[in-house]
């Protein structure tokens, strides 16, 4: 149990102790270290385990010694111990000493190799490097050689593989860093002169090859003359120039194609194909491609035939580009490509052909001038002609599949059939189109063209479609849409057939159209899909909904200056208001919608046609007020000169009444007719009341002047409503002054007092119960009597009876 602290001391003091003796032998120390650790083997295994052994019993003693000296005799170990420890610590220096000789002289011998073995790997890849510089610079020259013998001899697409290997080799050599040649800079000049050369030469056999000629630009000749005198010539081989073979067209794009250029020169070839060739095919009917081939050539002509009006049907169009598509395809683009030398190693058997790559530069602006200038006309402008369209979709179709065998669509291209196929929801956008644009244009037409409209009057608007007949009430009809009164009605208890119908007057014949096409939109609604009735109706709303925002903006000038204008568009507005009342109940059934309806939009129409009648009351109110200003106040008219102001001020009130009153016969309503001339009317009379009530002296003279001037407004004042052509018609009107003119009595009291005595004004006064009191309040009644009597004790009497 007292033997295992101790082995690994034993072990490494006679480790020490061994190297030592050794280096004493005459050894070299490393050797000396290399043989104590095992690494040098030298003495036999027997030798080593017997002094093993004799080692192991000297411990043995050593221990037991120690252990005597420790427990037994104490004082004398601690000198040995101490004595020891002396020993050990020289030892200890002694072999750091020997280990920093040891790793000093290791060390450097290694840093000396490392350092020689960096500079040789360093000169090797220099060497290298340059090698394959040397290399690639002979591989560059050679093919520059080959290819300046190619070009003349006009193999173009071995020159091209030629070219590019040129390029890849000085890509790789400027993409050395730290290594660089002043050589490179004229080799990179030289690369791009060959370049140039080899592009110039394959663009001037491709211009032969693919000849145009077209006219110069000018701006008088129309798309269709410049269309006509177009000619493109496609050759597939070029002669022979002397003992030089004429290149193909085959060799020609690909040689571009190898060199990256090709997509460059089909999109300027592509650009002049739709300008000059394909849009004028697709936009006038009357243009015909006319194709005269050759062995080796073809050339297309263009001529126009027939009228040019209209748009061209889509079977003719494609028929149309067929033919110069065909001819490209067969004497130019009928070409796989030769794949790269990247290409090679990962072709999966399919090479894209010529036409492909044009069709990728050209397919997607031609299927939009298709879809724009052709297949959006054939959209059906009624929708019983929806199921005639199926012959659009065939030849779409079989339009399409001639394209994808020539290659010239790929097969996920798919816009035409897709957008031909979705012609519900086409013929849905496009009506609500063409009804906003349709409506629009009467909104900004002029409105004074107008039709007289009365309860009797049919009206020009489609007939509703039974909601179970489906699809055989697609046919529009007149109707007259006046109800006919119900049979079952007692005589005595039937309603007027005149009751719940439009007024007579005049309205635009836009604003008929207007409505009238509000009909019609809601009938092809009702007859539509599903899907698309909401999206009609609602194209219906917006049309009212514009209506009151571009006429009120769009006429508001003329409705400022012109009376018979905006009483126009007052009964424009009631005429619309009128139909939306019952519009939407009639097409509820036919929609399944419940909610479509359009009583919402009446106030909105009726204050519009309202708020601009009434701005141009204001008007005239302002020009009658600025005309009685000129009357003087009606004072001191027994002057001569103070009365024929007054005179002529009635006189161009009255002429005013009368030339609105013409302006407006026969255009408003009767009633509204009347309420507005009755209402200028009084606007004069209660002016020349204030001004003659406000009067602090009335001489007798004064006051036969102004029942003069006041009998000349009621003998005229009547004859300013004729709200109807035919005189005898306008005479109840006539005799109904007083029910329009709320002053009326007033005024004619006022000239009864003008002539009366105090004792008549009292009777007429009856303690207020009397028509003057009707007529006047009590302070005007006394103002008046203080100014045309003077001051007397009957005039108190009278005055105090006034009360």
């Amino acid at each position: 149990m007292f033997l295992r602290p101790v082995v690994p001391c034993a072990r490494k003091s006679r480790s020490i102790m061994a190297a030592v003796e050794a280096s004493t032998a005459g050894l070299s120390l490393v050797e000396a270290v290399l043989a104590s650790s095992g690494r040098l083997q030298k003495e036999s295994l027997g030798g080593r385990i017997a002094r093993l052994s004799s080692r192991v019993e000297e411990l043995k003693g050593e221990v037991c010694n120690l252990i005597s000296q420790r427990y037994v005799e104490f004082l004398p170990s601690m000198q040995s111990a101490a004595d020891l420890e002396s020993e050990v610590q020289e030892l200890s220096g002694s072999i750091d000493r020997l280990k920093m000789q040891i790793e000093n002289e290791v060390q450097h011998d290694l840093n000396v190799a490392i350092t020689e073995f960096a500079e040789l790997k360093q000169q090797l890849e220099r060497d290298t490097l340059i090698l394959t510089l040397l290399k690639q610079l002979q591989e560059f020259d050679t093919a520059l050689k080959q290819l300046n013998v190619l070009l003349p001899q006009k193999k173009y697409i071995p020159a091209a593989r030629q070219l590019n290997k040129t390029r890849r080799i000085m890509k790789v050599m400027e993409s050395r860093r730290g290594f660089e040649l002043k050589i490179l800079k004229a080799l990179s000049r030289e690369l791009r002169v060959q370049t140039e050369n080899t592009l110039y030469l394959l663009g001037k056999d491709w211009q032969q090859m693919a000849a145009w000629s077209l006219p110069p630009p000018s701006k008088e000749m129309s798309s269709l003359e410049s269309a006509t005198r177009t000619e493109l010539r496609l050759s597939s081989v070029l002669p022979k120039d002397g003992p030089v073979t004429g290149p193909s067209v085959a060799s020609v794009l690909q040689a571009f194609a190898l060199l990256g250029e090709l997509r460059s020169k089909f999109q300027q070839f592509g650009g002049l194909l739709l300008t000059h060739i394909l849009k004028p095919l697709i936009c006038h009917p009357s243009l015909q491609p006319c194709l005269e081939e050759r062995p080796d050539s073809a050339t297309l002509r263009f001529e126009a035939v027939g009228s040019d009006q209209g748009h061209p049907l889509p079977a003719e169009v494609f028929a149309k580009l067929k033919v110069v598509l065909r001819a490209l395809h067969q004497y130019q683009l009928d070409v796989p490509l030769e794949p790269s030398a990247e290409e090679e190693e990962e072709e999966d058997g399919r090479r894209p052909v010529l036409a492909e790559v044009l069709g990728d530069v050209i397919g997607k602006e031609l299927s939009n001038c298709l879809i724009q200038d052709c297949l959006v006309h054939s959209i059906p402008q009624n929708s019983s002609k929806l199921g005639e369209y199926s012959e659009v979709i065939r030849s779409v179709e079989e339009f399409q599949e001639a394209l994808k065998e020539m290659r010239f669509f790929r097969e996920d291209c798919t816009d035409l059939l897709t957008y031909a196929r979705n012609v519900n929801g086409h013929f849905a956008d496009k009506k609500c189109q063409d009804v906003i644009q349709a409506a629009r244009n009467l909104m900004t037409s002029e409105i004074h063209n107008t039709i007289k409209v009365t309860p009797d009057s049919p009206e020009a608007l489609p007939s509703l479609p039974d909601p179970g007949a489906g699809d055989q009430s697609k046919a529009l009809m007149l109707r007259d849409v006046t109800p006919k009164p119900a049979a079952s009605l007692e005589e005595e208890t039937r309603l007027s057939r005149h009751t719940l119908s439009f007024p007579a007057c005049r309205i635009s014949d836009s604003t008929q159209k207007l409505v009238a096409l509000a009909y019609q939109t809601l009938q092809e609604a009702s007859v539509s899909v599903e899907q698309h009735r909401l999206q009609l109706f609602y194209s219906v709303r917006n049309i009212f909904l514009l209506f009151c925002d571009v006429v009120p903006m769009y006429h508001k000038e003329n409705f400022q200056k012109l009376p018979q204008l905006a009483a126009i568009h007052h009964n424009n507005c009631m005429y619309i208001a009128h139909h939306l009342l019952t519009l939407g109940h009639q097409f509820q059934g036919n929609l399944n919608d419940r909610t479509a309806t359009f009583v919402d939009l009446v106030p909105g129409f009726r204050k519009l046609g309202t708020e601009c009648f009434m701005a141009q009351m204001q008007v005239q109110k302002e020009e009658l007020l600025e005309r009685l200003s000129s009357a003087r106040n009606f004072s001191n008219v027994d002057d001569e000169e103070n009365y024929s102001a007054a005179n002529k001020a009635l006189r161009q009130v009255l002429h005013q009444l009368r030339r609105l009153g013409k302006v407006w016969q026969d255009v408003l309503p009767a009633n509204v007719y009347c309420k507005a001339m009755g209402t200028l009317l009084n606007l004069a009379l209660t002016e020349i009341l204030s001004r003659i009530t406000s009067l602090e002296d009335i001489s007798a003279e004064n006051a036969d002047r102004l029942h003069d001037l006041c009998q000349i407004m009621v003998d005229e004042g009547p004859r300013v409503f004729v709200p109807l052509p035919e005189e005898e018609q306008n005479r109840p009107f006539q005799e109904e002054v007083p029910v329009y003119v709320p002053r009326w009595m007033t005024f004619k009291e006022l000239m009864l007092v003008l002539q009366a005595s105090l004792q008549e004004i009292v009777d007429r006064w009856a303690d207020g119960k009397g028509p003057l009191a009707t007529a006047f309040p009590a302070t005007e009644v006394k103002n008046l009597i203080r100014a045309l009597f003077q001051n007397t004790e009957r005039r108190a009497a009278a005055l105090a009876k006034i009360k």
